[in-house]
């Protein structure tokens, strides 16, 4: 002990001194540093475990650092690193008496009889390393916030570039022997074959055509609706979140990042109890429309939606919301309109920008494991065509959402272009419609379905059925018994 006292001492101005905080010390763990070091050393199998978590930037001490950094590099080039082998190798550039000589490696060789704790000990210094740079960081971003020739919403930005950077840095292990794999997929094809077969593997849309082409929005999934605006995009999803809400009894957030709370759930009430839009906002409804409202209220009162009007909603404040609500109401689906809107860390161009939200937005999907559905403006090169029935390379131009998401969908209205008829054999009339064109599905086919739209409503319906919106049963049947 005398050894790593008086090494301590010698190198202490050889830390890191970015990481002082007054008198406090930097959140450190030398014992689980040399229990890391030592298991490398003696179970060469013990490194890649080592190597996945951690860098030579993950250890409070120079001397450690440099240690693992002659371990790995050992193990690069095919020796087997062990007391001598390191010694030798430090020795041989100069380096031995830097980490503490003979000695001190002798230590902590002695000291870890076994590598069976590796994992516990790496990730203990892991989180103290990260404990670090939220110090470092934290301090760089008081540093700047005095700075008044800086803009604010500028180091807001930035100061959450590197609070996601930190983040990003958490690794997981993320492989799994294929032995287990199989047991795992033998599972779920066993409870698949098993359940029943008329109902969906995902949460359903309430779109019957739709949901039989998906099998219901998949967990884990991204989700992509993109259109012109003025297409339908928010009261398409706002319809397969009441859907979901209301006939599954899904529970469902939906970020409104263009619009307010309070104009969404008007739009709601409107497609409910279908009274005109125009007629809801402005208060000029009769006895009969009020009738209608009062029915639609009494329905969506029991809808477990969770609404978030955040103006300039962050990646990193989306996820941290979509933690909550699935810790607190075990949300079953996301919607996010829409995904341009979303602030992202400042990058070297939009293209990139956009490229962050959309890997973000799979990341919460997986993490969560529950269907994120974002909504994306397309561009106007749609409509400079002859054709403008949107397809994916109008995505391409955006960033990487075609690449990240597992389905994409546009929602093309004919009729909104002065088209008559679809171009089918019964020269279909485009009135009242709508088509929803799934254009890439990652683990099933692609196709066109259409739907009925009531514009006025702002309601999407299946079109053969008539009967997107059934109203749930035994709901209280007075509007005071709801509320």
């Amino acid at each position: 002990m005398n050894n790593e006292k008086q090494y301590y001492k010698d190198n202490k101005k050889n830390e890191s001194n970015a990481f002082s905080v007054g008198k406090k010390i930097p959140p450190h763990s030398l014992e689980a540093e040399k229990a890391v070091l030592g298991a490398m050393m003696i179970d060469r199998l013990a490194i890649p475990q080592a190597v996945e978590m951690l860098s030579e930037e993950s250890f409070y001490q120079t001397g450690h650092q440099m240690i693992f950094s002659t371990i790995t590099k050992l193990s690069n080039t095919g020796q087997t690193p062990d007391i001598i082998t390191v010694t030798e190798d430090l020795k041989s550039r100069g380096e031995l008496e830097d980490v503490g000589g003979i000695a001190y490696l002798s230590e902590i060789n002695h000291l870890t009889p076994t590598s069976a704790f590796i994992e516990q000990h790496a990730r203990i210094v892991q989180e103290k390393y990260l404990k670090r740079q939220l110090i470092n960081t934290a301090r760089e971003i008081l540093n700047s916030a005095y700075d008044d020739s800086t803009d604010a919403l500028d180091e807001v930005d930035v100061a959450e570039r590197l609070i996601f950077e930190i983040a990003e840095k958490r690794l997981k292990k993320s492989y799994m022997s294929m032995n287990t794999l199989l047991k795992d997929a033998y599972e779920l094809i066993s409870q698949l074959s098993h359940r029943d077969k008329s109902k969906l593997t995902g949460v359903p849309s309430g779109y019957s055509e739709l949901d039989h082409l998906l099998g219901g929005f998949q967990k884990s999934d991204l989700i992509i609706i993109a259109a012109r605006p003025s297409m339908g995009k928010t009261a398409l999803a706002l319809s397969m979140a009441r859907n979901a809400a209301v006939l599954h009894k899904a529970a469902v957030a939906f970020f409104s990042i263009e619009m307010s709370s309070l104009q969404l759930v008007i739009r709601l009430i409107s497609s409910e109890s279908r009274v005109d839009q125009q007629k809801v906002r402005t208060g000029s409804i009769n006895q009969e429309d009020d009738q209608r409202i009062v029915k639609g209220l009494n329905v969506l009162s029991h809808a477990p939606i969770y609404v978030d009007d955040s103006p300039m909603l962050s990646i990193l404040e989306l996820r941290a919301k979509c933690r909550r609500l699935k810790s607190e109401h075990d949300i079953q689906l996301v919607f996010v309109d829409y995904l341009q809107l979303l602030a992202a860390p400042k990058a070297e161009s939009r293209e990139r920008e956009i490229s962050l939200i959309s890997a973000s937005l799979k990341q919460i999907a997986k993490e969560l494991n529950i269907p994120v559905v974002a909504l994306a403006q397309l561009n106007r090169s749609v409509e400079s065509r002859t054709d403008k029935r949107p397809m994916l390379s109008d995505l391409r131009e955006s960033g990487s959402i075609e690449q990240d998401a597992d389905v994409v969908m546009f929602v093309n209205r004919p009729e909104q272009y002065g088209q008559m008829h679809y171009d089918d054999a019964n020269k279909t009339p485009t009135q009242g419609t709508a088509e929803i064109i799934v254009g890439k599905q990652r683990n099933g086919p692609v196709g066109t379905i259409r739907l009925a739209f009531q514009k006025n409503f702002a309601r999407f319906e299946n079109l053969a059925t008539d009967s997107a919106f059934p109203e749930p049963e035994n709901l209280p049947s007075q509007p005071d018994e709801a509320f």
